[in-house]
């Protein structure tokens, strides 16, 4: 491969796919980048600092296909994050740095107070990090459940809704 693939070079959804692809199964993971990817502003700007690593989808070492090569995996490096604002490489406003470090708390256990993150965001940004905190619990996969004392057994019947689903996008 003559050059690395930067994130920088893809589209914003393609890239954002990358990031879901590589996260899938992984709650946190998933929601930490839908929680970004919703939020709007912190993937184009994490892609052009840098700070998320990407590879092709295509086989480096197989025949040309022909086609542009597409990115198939990606991932924020969380632990550049808090140098790359101490330098100035990213920045957002006081809610969109609350979002990021809810973010990066929920991929990556960085400490955070949960209390100022949510006393500082507005009524959007407030809903997206419930949602992410709800689908980091799993709550899009609960089922209510059926107890049958005579058996004992326990039957998972039907699924719940989400407490609380990602909004629409604009």
């Amino acid at each position: 491969m003559l050059f690395e693939p930067k994130a920088s070079d893809f589209e914003a959804t393609d890239l954002e796919n990358a990031l879901l692809r590589t996260a899938v199964g992984d709650y946190a993971a998933e929601a930490a980048v839908l929680l970004l990817a919703n939020a709007g502003h912190w993937l184009p700007q994490l892609a052009a600092a840098g700070l998320i690593a990407v590879d092709y989808d295509d086989d480096p070492t197989g025949p040309p296909t022909g086609q542009a090569p597409g990115v198939g995996w990606a991932s924020v490096t969380w632990v550049d994050i808090d140098p790359a604002l101490r330098h100035g490489r990213i920045h957002g406003s006081s809610g969109q740095l609350r979002i990021l470090r809810a973010a990066a708390s929920i991929a990556d256990g960085q400490a955070l107070d949960l209390g100022d993150v949510a006393s500082g965001l507005d009524r959007q940004h407030l809903q997206l990090l419930l949602a992410a905190i709800a689908h980091t619990g799993g709550s899009h996969e609960h089922r209510t459940q059926d107890f049958y004392p005579h058996t004992g057994a326990v039957f998972l019947s039907d699924p719940l809704p989400s407490l609380q689903s990602w909004p629409p996008r604009d």
